[in-house]
């Protein structure tokens, strides 16, 4: 059920909307923002500085000037241009009306409200997804977007669409980057941008904005979806933009703008959750040399203390995903959170690697994955049963391209549909179960069972059989082994 609360000083209105049950979305505060000053409107708002080229355009013509010059451009009404340059001598930005934010309740994203504000003359749509980072990072939003100055906070329940509908297709194609990352954070970002482009056409508009840096690969799959779904919104990219270059620059103009600043101990990590995984960055893991520190893991266990009995989970596979837990049925983000919890007091599922980032740049990451690590070691291992060799060798050639296609942004391309309706097909047959065993950090598979396995007992026994006769492998050996034996005559002219 939706509710609608007003949040904001700048509305006299409480208004409360009751929508469709089925409706994840929780939406706080559609107000009617303060009228902007008559500076605002007759100078246009300020954007970061451009050096070296500026763009002037209009429906026919595109033209460069170097130097703080402004960007002019015609819009489609060929009526009204947007700005010159702003008091302090500054290029100024694009003129927007309405801008949603991808919004965690932090510092940076609770400074983004107030710099969008001032620099682009608009309000400003707070977004939250929850995609699985748990409760203690979705409280208090409601409170903190008003403090920042956002119109409105919409929070929507994203878990079960991407669990369903972007993990469990990596799942199924074995999508693995660098031959390590299960892709948490790479998966986790479009179903984030697709529902930002949705709210955007929902509250009317004209731009989006994340807080993603210019170093990492998460602005990269955040425009890459915006591009694909809505071309026509703008893109605002603060870090781009802005002159904040840390954290106590945000701090500092946090204080300026009255956003209070958050007093929880600063994390010497950068970290992101979702229900899939945990990742972990910075600090002494910037030397790939150093071994992380045990305090820093948060979802699993350190194998060591981990139980000293070994728990077996029997997961049930339909079609190349998961559907059940030691027999009961669940939903995807259900069973995948049951996993997690199963898993991470065995101390499954944790990766230390150095891996090369989209734009260039390596860095090293540590990642928490542990009912990932359980789903994917299944799915694998019932596909030793139901596949044939020809049709896994080319699954997993093309596995690498498709997790190469996720991790770079590339959800959305059609080639990553194409490569999905094929691992559909070849996945129908991969239906049954696989029993594995956890014990102290490992994952080791005790049993599988398929109505569609290959695999036949009085083929495969050393016993002698009716369907295989072992004299038949003399003339195959023969045959296969034929270009072999000619390069070897040919080198001592026979």
């Amino acid at each position: 059920m939706a509710q609608l609360h007003a949040i904001s000083s700048c509305s006299s209105t409480n208004l409360l909307f009751n929508g469709s049950q089925r409706d994840s979305a929780r939406v706080y505060g559609r107000v009617h923002c303060p009228k902007k000053t008559a500076s605002e409107q007759e100078l246009g708002v300020k954007a970061s500085e451009f050096h070296g080229l500026a763009i002037s355009q209009n429906r026919d013509h595109f033209g460069l000037a170097r130097g703080n010059h402004a960007i002019q451009a015609v819009l489609a009404s060929d009526k009204e241009a947007v700005t010159s340059t702003g008091v302090d001598g500054k290029l100024l930005g694009k003129k927007l009306n309405k801008v949603v934010l991808a919004y965690s309740g932090g510092l940076d994203t609770s400074v983004i409200v107030p710099w969008l504000r001032e620099n682009y003359g608009c309000e400003v749509v707070c977004f939250t997804a929850d995609v699985g980072q748990g409760l203690q990072e979705l409280e208090g939003l409601e409170e903190k977007a008003k403090a920042s100055g956002a119109c409105q906070l919409v929070v929507k329940d994203l878990k079960e669409e991407f669990v369903r509908d972007f993990i469990f297709p990596c799942l199924q194609a074995g999508a693995i980057y660098e031959r390590k990352y299960l892709l948490g954070t790479s998966m986790a970002r479009p179903v984030i941008a697709k529902a930002m482009v949705d709210v955007a056409k929902e509250v009317g508009a004209d731009a989006v904005s994340h807080g993603c840096t210019g170093k990492g690969n998460d602005q990269v799959r955040f425009e890459l979806t915006f591009f694909a779904l809505n071309p026509e919104l703008s893109v605002v990219a603060p870090w781009r933009e802005w002159e904040i270059r840390g954290r106590e620059d945000a701090i500092e103009y946090a204080k300026k703008h009255n956003v209070p600043v958050p007093v929880t101990k600063k994390s010497i990590y950068s970290r992101d959750r979702n229900l899939w995984h945990l990742s972990h960055e910075g600090d002494i893991l910037e030397d790939p040399g150093k071994e992380p520190k045990e305090d820093m893991y948060m979802m699993t266990v350190d194998p060591k203390e981990a139980p000293d009995q070994p728990e077996y989970v029997k997961v049930g596979i339909y079609q190349g995903l998961p559907v059940s837990i030691n027999g009961k049925d669940l939903s995807p983000a259900s069973l995948l959170a049951e996993l997690n919890d199963i898993g991470g007091k065995h101390g499954i599922g944790r990766i230390d690697m150095v891996e090369n980032r989209l734009v260039g740049m390596k860095s090293r990451g540590v990642y928490e994955t542990p009912g990932g690590t359980i789903l994917f070691t299944a799915v694998r291992e019932l596909e030793s049963l139901t596949l044939d060799r020809e049709t896994m060798q080319t699954k997993d050639f093309l596995a690498l391209k498709y997790a190469e296609l996720v991790y770079a942004g590339r959800w959305f391309d059609p080639l990553r549909d194409s490569m999905d309706a094929f691992m559909k097909e070849v996945t129908k047959t991969t239906t049954g179960s696989v029993t594995l065993k956890l014990y102290k950090g490992s994952v080791s598979v005790t049993g599988r069972e398929s109505l569609y396995s290959l695999y036949r007992e009085d083929i495969s026994s050393f016993e002698s059989g009716d369907i295989y006769n072992q004299a038949d492998a003399a003339g195959f050996i023969r045959l296969y082994g034929l270009p072999m034996r000619v390069r070897a005559m040919r080198e001592r002219g026979l």
